[in-house]
């Protein structure tokens, strides 16, 4: 059951959180908890380039997956001032939940490989990545990091690195590798949003399985989903509200629910009205 003064108390602390990552930690005083570099990868017979972002983080720290959980800070990366770079395109490892003073965040701790797959503006020429890297990281305390990396990706580059290989092999599956079946959702309306129910047909990942709900729509919040299995059914409720405190459609074929559970993740995207 979810319960609505909760949700509404979490959702006021999260909107403080996102007001806080976007005020403070100027680069002067910043705390050092994190390193990032750039893996040069290799130039793929498609032009594309495979390259990976490496974060390694101090003793203890963590930070957060795309959709960062309740208390979380959301990570966002600039790659605008790359040269001979069409777009980059971010692979999300499997990431795990991480239990802090009674909030649930979603994230990596100790170290995380994020592969990119960098496609050129000319295929044949290399490219010189640039990133800009806004980053929430938690220990006793959270706090927003920025940290800028680059790196040269040269055409000839062949030689597959394994750290990027094993991340790309740490992605969730995919609905159709899970043996995913009907996906369903009822939505109805509370007091200042809109509660949302997801039922899941798919076999057990083990383990205490988590669902994350993301809304397709970054202004909208979704909160902690409450999540049960009967059988080979998984049931995800949540609550969602717009960050501004107005009304909002919700797309369902937009909605995105990643199950965690016993080491793995699954991505299943879209969710058909019932």
């Amino acid at each position: 059951m979810v319960h609505l003064g909760g949700m509404k108390s979490k959702f006021r602390y999260v909107v403080a959180i996102m007001a806080f990552a976007a005020t403070t930690a100027t680069a002067q005083d910043q705390p050092d908890v994190l390193d990032a570099q750039i893996l040069t990868g290799w130039r793929g017979a498609d032009g594309n380039h495979v390259a990976g972002l490496h974060i390694t983080l101090r003793d203890g720290w963590k930070t957060y997956w795309r959709a960062p959980g309740e208390a979380g800070i959301p990570p966002r990366f600039d790659w605008g001032r790359s040269r001979n770079l069409e777009r980059v395109e971010i692979t999300w490892p499997a990431p795990k939940p991480i239990e802090d003073s009674g909030y649930t965040s979603i994230g990596y701790d100790r170290s995380v490989v994020f592969p990119l797959t960098v496609s050129p503006q000319q295929p044949g020429r290399p490219v010189e990545l640039s990133g800009h890297l806004q980053l929430g990281v938690c220990k006793d305390i959270c706090v927003p990091v920025e940290i800028d990396v680059s790196g040269h990706l040269p055409p000839g580059q062949s030689a597959p690195d394994s750290r990027i290989v094993a991340a790309l092999a740490e992605r969730p599956f995919s609905a159709a590798e899970a043996g995913v079946g009907r996906v369903a959702c009822r939505v109805s309306p509370i007091e200042g949003g809109m509660q949302l129910r997801a039922q899941v047909d798919m076999p057990a990942l083990g383990g205490r399985e988590l669902a994350v709900i993301e809304a397709g729509d970054p202004a909208i919040w979704v909160a902690r989903p409450e999540t049960s299995r009967s059988g080979g059914r998984l049931v995800a409720q949540t609550e969602l509200y717009h960050v501004e405190g107005r009304a909002f459609a919700l797309d369902r074929s937009k909605l995105r629910i990643t199950v965690l559970g016993n080491g793995k993740a699954v991505d299943i995207q879209g969710c058909a009205a019932r």
